[in-house]
């Protein structure tokens, strides 16, 4: 009996077949990024705490991916308190230099864009604020202070020489604030130069930008839009859209003219990156992580071996190594704070009846207080004083044990036999055997001996002990 198998397809036929495959293929591909091009979107960004450099990330990712993905606007909505220069500066230069207009929105109602909010809404292509918000306080946070903790400020009246300084850092209601001595001066002309550069470029109101550094103004979002400060006062999401249909912005030098009617919006939330560096870039955590790392590496160096110090203080020293990149570290704070901790270690093996343990805990304390080199980002002062109890009580626990160990009696050599027992195995005046530790021993007593009488060591010589009877 023959079976009959089928014929294999030739080379030609599957060629024939693969042309069509090939071709619709083609098309759906070009149907989809048709679709995709045809579909109009907002991609909408949300920052609602202090502008770090976990927050830029986020803002220039999302700015970049609204760029390939063709967006027609980008949504940035606002609730912060201000944060950090560096951070902000970055975020505006990604406003300025992307090929997609960007609409800051303060929002929602309650919200604020204070200190650095104010420079990013300056800087956006459209400012729009949601009624019962507000902007401003932009003056740089180092012009704010009133000095040192605990000094006292200068006495009214006094000469003339003495009253200038205050008079040029405070202003009159004639003259602007310029800043107390070179350094106020140079931070506050240069935060009025940017942001009325900002102001400017998007034909926004230039005098009230300067008046809200050089002295701290704010306004609501309706005396924000009468005064020209914003261009656009929205209930909500909805109604932004609604109003932005058809107006005409700059970006990068060529106008445009938006269409957000209908718009579909797409949210673009914190990824997994952002949020774990929004968390090890927290003063807070930076810090426990850097004492982590430190201490892990303390620990392997005095037990090699152990691994799992050294392991876990090497990934907590690289993650706040990281941290200290990114964030306005000073140096001098971070010294103090090894030294403190290089004086705490090296009182328990240096006899300095506590000099150098107290001296390290004020250097760290000292040094973790100054550590950030921005008023906006201080570690919290109960955790600074809770490590530092941690650590002096961990001290003090190491100093104690150290000098345990050496108030205790030897438990090996010839130290041990001091003070140990036996039994004499003969009678003797001034030299004969005792048992001793399990072995016989040739001994000298001052006074006589008697077989059996139980003997103490005083004291030995090589291998010969002094004993003496016990009554």
């Amino acid at each position: 009996m023959q079976v009959a198998f089928p014929k294999r397809p030739s080379r030609v036929a599957l060629r024939r077949l693969a042309w069509p495959l090939f071709i619709l293929a083609g098309l759906i591909w070009l149907a989809v990024a048709a679709a995709q091009q045809g579909a109009r979107e907002a991609v909408l960004l949300t920052v609602q705490d202090a502008i770090t450099p976990a927050t830029a990330d986020y803002v220039i990712r999302g700015i970049e991916s609204a760029e390939e993905r063709r967006a027609e606007l980008v949504v940035l909505q606002l609730d912060t308190p201000g944060g950090l220069d560096t951070s902000m500066r970055s975020m505006i230069q990604a406003i300025l230099q992307a090929d997609v207009p960007v609409a800051s929105y303060v929002h929602p109602a309650g919200a604020r864009a204070a200190s650095a909010g104010t420079y990013i809404l300056y800087g956006s292509h459209i400012a729009a604020m949601t009624p019962s918000t507000n902007l401003g306080s932009a003056t740089p946070v180092q012009m704010g202070g009133g000095g040192l903790p605990g000094m006292t400020p200068p006495e009214e009246g006094g000469d003339e020489e003495a009253s200038e300084p205050e008079s040029a850092s405070e202003g009159t209601a004639d003259e602007p604030r310029r800043g107390g001595d070179a350094m106020e001066r140079k931070v506050l002309e240069d935060a009025v130069a940017y942001i009325r550069g900002l102001a400017e470029r998007h034909d926004r109101n230039a005098d009230w930008a300067e008046s809200a550094v050089r002295e701290g103004f704010n306004l609501g979002a309706r005396e924000a839009l009468e005064q020209n400060v914003i261009d656009v006062v929205a209930e909500d999401l909805s109604d932004l859209l609604v109003q932005l249909d058809g107006r005409e912005v700059v970006v990068n030098g060529a106008s445009r003219t938006l269409s957000t009617d209908g718009i579909e919006v797409a949210r673009q939330d914190p990824d997994w990156r952002t949020k774990l560096l929004a968390v090890i870039t927290n003063p807070n955590i930076a810090y426990i992580l850097l004492l982590i790392g430190i201490y892990g590496i303390i620990f392997e160096l005095a037990n090699p071996g152990a691994i799992v110090p050294g392991t876990i203080g090497s990934i907590a020293l690289i993650l706040a190594f990281f941290a200290l990149q990114v964030m306005p570290l000073n140096y001098a704070g971070l010294a103090l704070i090894l030294l403190g901790i290089i004086f705490m270690i090296a009182e328990a093996f240096v006899p300095s009846f506590g000099a150098l343990g107290i001296g390290g805990l004020a250097a760290f304390t000292a040094g973790s207080i100054m550590l950030w080199d921005d008023p906006n980002l201080n570690v919290a002062l109960p955790l600074i004083i809770g490590v530092a109890i941690a650590i002096a009580g961990f001290s003090i626990w190491v100093l104690g044990r150290f000098l345990d160990v050496r108030r205790r009696r030897p438990a090996t050599g010839y130290e041990e036999m001091i003070g140990m027992q036996g039994i004499a195995k003969e009678d003797f005046e001034s030299t004969g055997r005792v048992f001793v530790h399990s072995e016989l021993w040739t001994a000298d007593s001052r006074r006589p001996v008697r077989a059996g009488q139980a003997v103490r060591v005083v004291a030995i010589d090589g291998l010969r002990l002094t004993v003496e009877p016990i009554e």
